[in-house]
């Protein structure tokens, strides 16, 4: 029963899958095709190029994590962090991120109000 939901989902995702990724790769083609050569006069690239370009800045900039999955483990950890301070240390981390961000969590007052 799962082995017959799990390929049905992936006979649905993966066509999403690639048409998306193909739809991406056109966009960055046209996008680069339309303002490089008119811009900084570099040459105008291929679908394939494009697709290239968008793998290489995956991995240059984005990794391979899966979206949302390694910010949520962050967060997590940090909310752990926040529930085991003191009302005292909560305090003080609130009063030390406010120096350097302005204002900061819940008991903050908007800018206008202390004016």
């Amino acid at each position: 029963m799962r082995g017959k939901r799990i390929a049905k989902i992936a006979f649905i995702a993966l066509p999403l899958f690639v048409l998306a990724f193909a739809l991406f790769g056109y966009v960055v083609m046209s996008l680069w095709n339309w303002l490089t050569p008119a811009l900084f006069g570099w040459k105008v690239i291929t679908f394939w190029q494009a697709l290239g370009l968008v793998v290489l800045c995956k991995i240059l900039f984005g990794g391979f994590r899966g979206g949302r999955g390694g910010h949520m483990h962050w967060r997590r950890r940090m909310m752990d962090r926040w529930e085991q301070m003191t009302p005292e240390e909560r305090e003080a981390f609130r009063k030390g991120m406010e120096g350097r961000c302005g204002h900061f969590g819940p008991t903050a007052t908007p800018k206008d109000a202390s004016a």
